[in-house]
């Protein structure tokens, strides 16, 4: 590994690590993900203590936060509650078997109640039409054919649902908790306005873009409700940004900015791509380089083409509502012209 990739990695290192007075960020172990670790904000309230998302449940990562809060002098016991980010598993369900196990309670957005359903109760994958849609056909085939099992045990329902705009007070500080649709339909950010830091979850990261629409319950436009998020959020004062993968970074605004300009970049390629002759999402993601290294579609593992190729009907459906680009049906395929 280069210097440079040491040091970008450095964030993902186990302990407590302080942000700022009374917040710690606690790194938590992600199992064969590209992403290594998920960070969770430990704020000290008194004699308990309060976490921003709850991580992944694995006994790995139940241990490693064991071992960070007792650092601080606290026990699992002690978690009054976990505040979640939004419904993907390396946020949720750790908070739900910490509940079972020791105690507390679990929050998070509205928004993510009718996904939550659908995670409980769906038979056939969405997904498995939405490929269909793009073009995809192949995939869809192989993602039909795909029977895993399907544990809901950490899948539970929150003791409380949180609407937006709604301040959480705790006895030290208080959250403001503000809806940010896009990651998923009910992300949600908790704004610390005194201490001018921005739990962000994955609605900005520092280092990576975040898929848009990763959800069973995909709205129609998710990059659109993603974009209008951002500029909500950036129009707030600036703050910290307190992300849920990377490092701690000075401005949210500075990075907002970063992503907004990435996602005009590439709406330009998609445009661009349409206007030399693909016409599906699936066409036009197999022109399109991925992730930061430019790897091309086929070179992503099966779960990584699935994202990049409804990130790319996103952008397509979001040239449509700016009327750069017409979407017709045919035999259930969705193409643009």
């Amino acid at each position: 590994m280069s210097a440079a990739d040491s040091d970008r990695h450095a964030w993902e290192q186990p302990g407590a690590h302080e942000v700022t007075p009374g917040v710690h960020r606690i790194p938590l172990p992600l199992p064969g993900d590209s992403l290594k670790a998920v960070n969770i904000y430990a704020i000290s309230d008194g004699d308990e203590v309060v976490l921003i998302d709850g991580g992944w449940a694995l006994d790995e990562a139940e241990a490693l936060l064991a071992g960070a809060l007792a650092g601080l002098g606290y026990e699992l016991r002690d978690i009054r509650e976990v505040l979640v980010t939004h419904l993907h598993r390396d946020h949720y369900t750790q908070a739900i078997a910490l509940r079972r196990h020791h105690g507390g309670s679990v929050s998070i957005g509205e928004g993510e109640r009718a996904c939550l359903e659908l995670i409980r109760s769906v038979q056939t994958h969405p997904d498995v039409a939405r490929l269909h849609e793009a073009g995809a056909l192949e995939m869809s085939r192989m993602l039909a054919e795909w029977h895993g099992e399907r544990d809901l045990t950490n899948w539970e329902a929150p003791d409380r649902w949180l609407s937006d705009g709604v301040d959480i007070a705790l006895n030290t500080r208080t959250l403001r908790v503000i809806a940010t649709p896009g990651h998923t339909r009910g992300h949600v950010v908790f704004h610390d306005a005194g201490a001018q830091v921005l739990f962000a979850g994955d609605h900005v990261l520092p280092h990576i873009t975040p898929s848009i629409g990763v959800e069973l319950n995909r709205p129609p436009s998710p990059l659109r409700d993603y974009l209008g998020s951002l500029e909500l959020v950036r129009a707030l004062p600036d703050a910290r940004l307190l992300p849920a993968h990377g490092p701690v970074a000075a401005s949210v605004h500075d990075r907002i900015d970063e992503l907004l300009d990435h996602h005009e970049q590439r709406l330009t390629a998609t445009a661009d791509c349409v206007r030399r002759g693909a016409h599906t999402a699936f066409e036009i993601a197999r022109q399109l380089p991925w992730t930061r290294r430019r790897r091309a579609l086929d070179d992503l593992d099966m779960f990584n083409q699935i994202l990049a190729v409804f990130e790319t009907m996103a952008h397509l459906r979001v040239l449509v509502d700016r009327s750069l680009l017409r979407e017709t049906t045919v035999d259930g395929i969705a193409h643009f012209t």
